[in-house]
């Protein structure tokens, strides 16, 4: 498991740019996650050469470790925020973006806790899957954070974009999502609910309840 530091941006208009000092940065550390990865583009998404989109998942918590739900606008599915990763961005700072854009928080409101290791993914139920688009996009592979909010609960806003991804929002139990999301998300929520939660058995605060590693920490029965 990997403990980052926070990306140092700047905000024009609330959203974050990179300095020169984060495009080096990037640059540098892009090689863990890129090398050897033959990628294609699809509008400004990275698909790679399985069919994968490349992108980021959030876990966000608060004081006492509930974990930030939404429900997907117009819809009546619920998830965490999630997004792609665009060209020439690294995963932290895809991740800064779309906190804003979904949940609007900027980096000052929250507290990088932990991230995955490396890539976990999920497979689109072939009804989803859009055939004649090419790059064919067959699922998401996906750097999951776990965030801790720094903020009152009332520096959230579902508004910060010109289509808001949620429209409602509530605090849950932190293993709650795994049976609640879509089911084709529901083993990489158990995957990265799994490892991040160990961040959180060490951090300082609450801690989670430790018997969901129990419940939770292994594969999901077929």
């Amino acid at each position: 498991m990997h403990r980052p530091s926070a990306v140092d941006c700047n905000v024009r208009d609330g959203i974050r740019r990179n300095d020169s000092v984060q495009m080096k940065r990037s640059q540098a550390s892009r090689g863990k996650f890129y090398q050897h990865e033959r990628r294609l583009t699809l509008g400004e998404d990275i698909i790679d050469g399985e069919g994968y989109r490349l992108s980021i998942g959030i876990v966000l918590c608060n004081g006492d470790r509930r974990v930030f739900w939404a429900r997907r606008a117009g819809m009546r599915s619920w998830q965490f925020p999630q997004g792609g990763i665009k060209r020439d961005e690294e995963p932290e700072f895809a991740m800064f973006r779309e906190l804003y854009e979904e949940v609007g928080l900027r980096n000052e409101d929250v507290e990088i806790i932990g991230r995955t290791d490396s890539w976990l993914r999920y497979q689109l139920p072939e009804r989803y899957v859009r055939r004649h688009s090419t790059p064919l996009c067959i699922g998401q592979k996906q750097i999951w954070y776990v965030l801790g909010l720094r903020s009152p609960d009332s520096s959230i806003r579902l508004d910060c974009s010109e289509r808001p991804e949620f429209d409602d929002w509530r605090w849950v139990d932190y293993w709650f999502p795994i049976n609640d999301v879509v089911y084709f998300k529901r083993e990489i929520y158990r995957q990265a609910l799994t490892e991040l939660g160990g961040f959180l058995l060490s951090a300082s605060g609450p801690r989670i309840d430790a018997s969901g590693f129990l419940l939770h920490g292994r594969p999901a029965e077929q």
